[in-house]
């Protein structure tokens, strides 16, 4: 089709995303050879899903379904991380992931220590280094930051001897919530061999893209990217992903899953796009481009959502919508991923006294 390109990566890159296919297939669906649940990640921080391993994600995937299993019990606690601090660093504005790390803190008894920029010593001058040293002299264990700036979490272990967990970093990565909407899709499908997702919208400032991207390649699945071509950047045609411009050249032929991105309103008087009208108009996702999505299929949002913009009211709340499931599996994810690069070596699950 002459308005789609699929991406020619490098040789190694290829070599790289066979390597990481076949240890998926080895594996069989995650979860079906014997549990991982409770062993160690071979890494020591989560900063972003790019080189992160399939059996990492994989371990991550299977330790959240069990603690997905706590959350619908009547107390909803274990002991994992009792006797550990765990510092929310927030640099920017958050809801969904400030409410939701917290909730997954507070879920496996860590002690939570909540930070905002606006009110603190940030505001007289100090320095991220200098904030962190001070906030880990009182013993903390863990930081899960959120900054505007690309890296941040990346200079922090360099820093500092605490595990750092990223909430996201500028236009970077997002990786705790590429890792659980890669969950709410291995939730029902429990293997990505021979998936097809596409993810729409406003990819240049997403960094919610970037690890939905990596850790779906990872895991064997075949990714689209769809928007207009101001917001599409162009190194993404050497990731391995199928680059489009038009809506209905990337549905033809059906999709499995569509991973709708917020329109960042706020980026608007840089002239992105001619009108959100027009962008609704060319990429928005209705009920008559829902039908694209095979039996089985997905279609998903990480908020918040533009009603009417980038997805309808109707598609948004419609039986094919596992936006709600999203926001729940986030803190079964978020539980996994701070237990296990603590150390996971008490019983996931079991009640706390």
């Amino acid at each position: 089709m002459s308005d789609t390109k699929t991406a020619d990566s490098s040789p190694q890159a290829r070599r790289n995303n066979a390597t990481d296919g076949r240890a998926v297939r080895n594996q069989g669906e995650a979860g079906s050879q014997g549990s991982q649940v409770g062993r160690r990640l071979k890494i020591k921080h989560l900063l972003g899903l790019e080189g992160v391993c399939a059996e990492d994600i994989s371990r991550i995937l299977q330790t959240a379904e069990s603690f997905k299993e706590v959350l619908d019990r009547p107390i909803k606690k274990v002991p994992p991380l009792r006797g550990q601090t765990v510092v929310n660093l927030f640099y920017e504005p958050s809801t969904r992931t400030r409410i939701s790390f917290e909730l997954a803190e507070k879920r496996l008894s860590a002690d939570v220590v909540n930070f905002t920029a606006a009110t603190s010593s940030v505001k007289k001058g100090e320095s991220l280094r200098d904030t962190v040293k001070n906030i880990l002299a009182m013993k903390t264990d863990v930081v899960v930051i959120r900054h505007p700036s690309p890296g941040a979490p990346h200079f922090l272990t360099r820093a500092t001897d605490a595990i750092i967990v990223n909430a996201g970093d500028g236009a970077h990565e997002h990786p705790t919530q590429g890792l659980l909407d890669i969950y709410t899709l291995w939730e029902h499908w429990r293997t990505f061999e021979n998936k097809r997702v596409l993810i729409v919208g406003d990819v240049v400032h997403s960094r919610v893209a970037r690890s939905n991207i990596w850790g779906l390649l990872t895991m064997g699945a075949r990714v689209g990217i769809c928007g207009p071509a101001t917001l599409i950047p162009s190194s993404f045609s050497e990731l391995g992903v199928d680059v489009f411009t038009n809506i209905d050249a990337a549905l033809d032929g059906g999709v499995d899953a569509i991973n709708v991105l917020r329109i960042q309103r706020e980026r608007q008087s840089s002239a992105f796009l001619p009108s959100l009208r027009e962008y609704s108009r060319l990429f928005g996702i209705d009920s008559e481009r829902a039908k694209s999505v095979r039996p089985g299929g997905m279609i998903m949002h990480p908020g918040p959502m533009n009603r009417g913009v980038e997805i309808t009211s109707d598609v948004a709340d419609g039986e094919m919508s596992v936006i709600l499931d999203q926001v729940t599996n986030g803190v079964a994810v978020r539980m996994a991923v701070l237990y296990l690069l603590c150390g996971g070596q008490t019983s996931a699950t079991r009640e706390g006294e």
